[in-house]
C-alpha cells in the first residue's frame, strides 16, 4: 500500500503556476536538463538550477509570452596534431527549461546570479499579489 506525500498538495500547487517542459532529451530517453527548486516566499520565488560546470557567460534566460526560458550550450573542440595523424575531437552540450509565470511576478525586476554550480533566480511579486496580513472579520 503506498502512502500520500504529505507534500502532495504542495507539488501541484507549485505544477499550476509553473509549468516544466524540458526540451532537449538525449537518444536514450532521458532528460539533459539540470535539476530545478522552486521555492515561494512571502515576497518573491526562488528558481534554483543546478548546472555544475557551465560558464557563466553560456546561459542564456529570456522572458517571452509569460514564458521564462533559461538555456545554455557549450562547445568544446581540441585538435592533436602530430606527423603521422591528426585528430580532432568536438563536443557539444546543451539544455533548454521553460517555466510558465504566474501573473503575480513583476517580470521586470527577476535577476539572476551563478555561484558554485547553481544558477539562482529571484523572481519578485508585485505589491498586490503579496500575503496580507491576517485579518479578522467581525460578525455582526
Amino acid at each position: 500500500m503506498t502512502r500520500p506525500s504529505t507534500f502532495s498538495g504542495t507539488a501541484s500547487l507549485f505544477d499550476d503556476f509553473f509549468e516544466d517542459f524540458p526540451s532537449t532529451k538525449l537518444g536514450n530517453g532521458f532528460k539533459n536538463v539540470p535539476s530545478a527548486n522552486v521555492i515561494e516566499h512571502e515576497n518573491e520565488f526562488i528558481i534554483e538550477l543546478a548546472a555544475p560546470g557551465i560558464k557563466k557567460g553560456d546561459f542564456n534566460i529570456d522572458m517571452a509570452n509569460g514564458q521564462l526560458i533559461i538555456s545554455a550550450e557549450q562547445k568544446d573542440e581540441k585538435e592533436e596534431e602530430n606527423e603521422n595523424f591528426t585528430r580532432r575531437e568536438f563536443s557539444y552540450n546543451s539544455f533548454s527549461r521553460a517555466f510558465t509565470l504566474p501573473d503575480s511576478i513583476d517580470s521586470d525586476k527577476i535577476n539572476a546570479q551563478y555561484k558554485e554550480g547553481i544558477l539562482k533566480l529571484n523572481l519578485p511579486k508585485k505589491e498586490e499579489s503579496k500575503k496580507q496580513a491576517k485579518k479578522r472579520i467581525e460578525i455582526k
